[in-house]
């Protein structure tokens, strides 16, 4: 099991914070598609959305929030 560290994490985004949330909502997305329970996977789809931010193979863009109108 490879171990990410937060450094390599923060070298792919601003900062290792955001690169977590980048990675998790990835994990979210992927846990959508459904899957072949005959299939066997090697890691977490946390580890994998991780392991995909870091090699750089996943790609984000910041969408600024909007203000809430009272």
């Amino acid at each position: 099991m490879r171990i990410i560290s937060p450094s390599e994490v923060a070298a792919q985004t601003q900062n290792k914070y955001l690169g977590v949330l980048v990675a998790a909502k990835f994990a979210r997305y992927m846990n959508e598609f459904p899957r072949d329970p005959t299939v066997k996977l090697e890691q977490k789809l946390t580890t994998s959305a991780l392991d995909a931010l870091v090699r750089g193979k996943l790609k984000y863009r910041l969408v600024r929030r909007r203000r809430q109108e009272a």
